[in-house]
């Protein structure tokens, strides 16, 4: 019984609350001393005054819960952000009372029992008026930023009270790791077997590779004619093997707590080589833990791949990767190149027959450490 008391108490007074300012503390102090002068003597000029104090009080009372009530709030929140880029969210205030107006509304982000103060400040809103407000906001951490409402406060109309209501605004943006530029000569030192993983190959594909002179036996549909009538040479075009322009992005997920830094730079690393294929016209897949991704291009596949990093969580050494998908051609190195992130152990162990073009482990991950 105590603790449905408890709860309800704790429910109503995070619903409405009420703290007296410094100027407030005076005049109620100042009252209770023209009370006690009041009792004492008998003056009627001091009841008469101390009258006119408590019904200053009373008023403020009554006259900011009516700038609280009926106020209805909508909040605009981009789909995606990137961890330590700015963004920017807007709260749209409206007063659905149709006489009375607010004033003197400051608001709040409320999430859990904390109230962050964004400075956003109404000092009035007329009956059935809205306003759009808007502040900046930065994500420190990769993941989803939940925001549980909005509470808004007044000190109106003297400034010896400053009542809060809380509305309920649910809200979330998915924040995705922090996406550096990746350096012209990363892919060569991670690479195996001496391959250049950033160059392009000749090949059958769509992508212009090379302009050559013809040959006995080639495709007649290969001559570029813009090129032979300006040679006045029979030039035959070359493109790049389609395969040579898709990577694949194998991501662990077994990192124990000590790890938990070199896993998020795993993470944010793994984002970074992604739109920095994407933005050379890979077509990049990206497998995290078990779940795989299918190859793809443009900013709408690069959203999903950011998406599946912000959300993907460290798991612990004790368990087990989850099983790799079942298409085995996922993993074909003829299917283009193939780049591990392993934060944590060995890579045969954690990438079981997998053949990884570029490899990059713990060591790696710790020499970048470094060199920041």
């Amino acid at each position: 019984m105590v603790s449905i008391v408890r709860r309800l108490f704790r429910h109503l007074m995070r619903r409405r609350s009420t703290r007296v300012t410094t100027e407030g503390t005076r005049f109620l102090f100042f009252t209770l001393a023209v009370a006690v002068a009041a009792i004492n003597t008998g003056n009627n000029l001091f009841y008469l005054l101390l009258a006119m104090m408590l019904s200053i009080i009373l008023m403020s009372g009554i006259i900011a819960e009516s700038c609280l009530r009926r106020l209805e709030f909508h909040r605009h929140l981009p789909e995606l952000v990137y961890a330590g880029e700015p963004m920017t969210a807007t709260v749209v205030v409206a007063n659905r009372k149709t006489r009375l107006p607010s004033f003197s509304l400051h608001l709040w982000d409320a999430t859990g029992e904390q109230e962050i103060d964004r400075g956003l400040t109404l000092w009035q809103l007329m009956p059935g008026a809205s306003q759009i407000l808007s502040y900046p906001l930065i994500a420190t951490r990769r993941g989803r930023l939940r925001f549980d409402g909005v509470r808004v406060g007044t000190s109106f109309p003297f400034g010896l009270f400053l009542k809060k209501a809380y509305y309920p605004l649910d809200g979330s943006v998915v924040v995705a790791p922090a996406v550096r530029p990746v350096e012209s000569t990363f892919l060569q030192e991670i690479a195996l077997f001496g391959q250049d993983l950033s160059l392009p190959r000749k090949g059958h594909g769509s992508d212009l590779y090379n302009l050559r002179q013809y040959h006995a036996g080639d495709d007649s549909r290969s001559i570029h004619w813009l090129s032979t009538a300006r040679t006045s040479k029979l030039m035959v075009r070359e493109t790049e093997a389609e395969d040579q322009r898709r990577v694949t992005l194998m991501l662990s997920l077994l990192a124990p707590l000590s790890h938990e830094r070199l896993f998020e730079d795993a993470v944010s690393l793994t984002a970074s080589m992604a739109q920095d294929f994407g933005a050379r016209g890979y077509q990049v897949r990206l497998v995290v833990g078990g779940v795989s991704s299918p190859f793809g291009q443009g900013e709408a596949h690069l959203l999903g791949l950011m998406e599946s990093l912000a959300l993907c969580e460290r798991s612990s050494p004790d368990g087990r990767e989850s099983p790799a998908p079942s298409d085995k051609g996922a993993y074909d190195p003829e299917g283009g190149a193939t780049i591990v992130f392993v934060p944590w152990g060995e890579v045969r162990k954690v990438f079981h027959g997998v053949r990884a073009d570029g490899i990059v482990s713990e060591s790696v991950l710790q020499g970048r450490q470094h060199a920041v």
